[in-house]
């Protein structure tokens, strides 16, 4: 069922054409009509198209019934992939942004080809739908997919509604409620922060907090899956914001999981820490504070389990480094308001390469790399080549 260009043309009030050219969709349409307003070409095509379904309509309506019905369904996406594969014929896979596959049915036929769907939301994906089938189904794939973006939303939208009950909950369990702690004997948490430099403005921050939210409902959606209460919130950590994540302690293996979820869910640099097991109220800003330390040891994009505690912890938890940090952001701050300088710094503090691979990841040229160097050891009096110089400015500006 094709439109032809003479059918638009007559839809439209135009002297039809010779020849009965299809067109497939409405831009092809005002492509071909150029000196038609685009929204009069769309429309008398949508027109058309309707007018060669409308003896079907009853039929699609009834097909489409038990597809629709799904979305009521506490977990949609289940039966609308055995929708799906039971129409088509097919295999049919639902995937979660961070990967798990949350809905399977049917087989692939032989011969059958493969139809890929992204489901995202404001450009940010909220799962994948595959379907392999005979040719010719990925119009209806397409369809069907639109309905799973909205059953992934659903999920997510109480996901969100879980996530700002768990924030309050983890904060009443900082502050030693224990009826607050999950069921299971102890529990652990992760911590995550993102590489990059603090952001200064009010603007940057909010998104930083939104991707960070992002990463909490990964997280949160994992373990749910899984059958396990979490407790998640996005909290401070001085200069930078973590999400992190608390769950009973007697699942060994998601840790590991809850790293692999990240992995696929996001393309951003960031670092995982994960605390020891421990049982009571009064151990959660202890846990916090390991996984926190853990993640400093991570490797990019990858994660570290707390093992033993840090001789430096106490110096760097202390108002005495606190005091020195202050004095030497302040010192810089007053000859470079801007905040490049202190940016510069941690980044050159936490880098392992050269200083063209510096400059090239900070997107300047090297010279202006080494110029913003020297600038800030004359604002803070000291020398790079300097051990001692080194160990201060690690204190005032790496994030405990």
């Amino acid at each position: 069922m094709t439109v032809t260009l003479a059918a638009v043309r007559e839809a439209l009030g135009l002297s039809p054409t010779a020849g009965d050219e299809r067109i497939g969709d409405a831009e092809a349409a005002v492509r071909a009509l150029p000196d038609i307003p685009a929204a009069d070409v769309r429309a008398a095509f949508a027109r058309r198209q309707a007018n060669l379904l409308q003896p079907h309509l009853p039929g699609l309506r009834a097909l489409l019934d038990g597809a629709q019905r799904a979305l009521n369904h506490p977990q949609p996406e289940v039966p609308l992939a055995r929708w799906l594969a039971g129409v088509t014929g097919g295999e049919v896979t639902v995937r979660a942004s961070w990967g798990d596959v949350v809905a399977h049915a049917g087989h692939a036929p032989d011969g059958a080809e493969l139809t890929e769907v992204p489901l995202a939301f404001e450009r940010r994906p909220v799962g994948t739908l595959q379907l392999r089938a005979a040719p010719g189904w990925a119009d209806l794939a397409a369809l069907i997919a639109e309905l799973l973006r909205l059953a992934r939303l659903q999920a997510a939208a109480a996901g969100a509604a879980r996530r700002r009950v768990g924030e309050r909950q983890f904060e009443a369990l900082l502050a030693g409620d224990a009826t607050q702690l999950p069921p299971g004997e102890g529990f652990t948490v992760a911590a995550l922060r993102l590489d990059g430099p603090p952001p200064r403005s009010a603007r940057t921050r909010e998104a930083r907090t939104a991707q960070l939210d992002v990463l909490c409902s990964v997280g949160e959606g994992f373990f749910y899956r899984r059958g396990l209460t979490c407790l998640t919130a996005v909290r401070a950590q001085g200069d930078h914001d973590m999400s992190v994540w608390l769950w009973p302690a007697a699942d060994p293996v998601s840790a590991a999981g809850l790293h692999e979820a990240l992995l696929n869910a996001t393309t951003a640099p960031f670092r995982l820490g994960v605390s020891r097991a421990h049982a009571g109220a009064v151990a959660a800003p202890d846990a916090l504070r390991e996984a926190a330390q853990a993640l400093t040891l991570a490797p990019a994009r990858g994660a570290a389990t707390f093992t033993q505690t840090d001789p430096l912890r106490p110096l760097l938890n202390s108002p005495e480094r606190a005091a020195h940090a202050a004095d030497w952001q302040a010192r810089l701050h007053a000859g470079d308001p801007e905040g490049k300088l202190a940016d510069t710094l941690r980044a050159y503090l936490t880098h392992r390469g050269s200083l063209n691979d510096l400059a090239r990841s900070l997107n300047v040229h090297v010279n202006t790399l080494r110029y913003r160097l020297r600038r800030a050891e004359e604002l803070l009096g000291g020398a790079l080549t300097e051990p001692a110089f080194v160990a201060r400015l690690y204190l005032a500006f790496v994030t405990p």
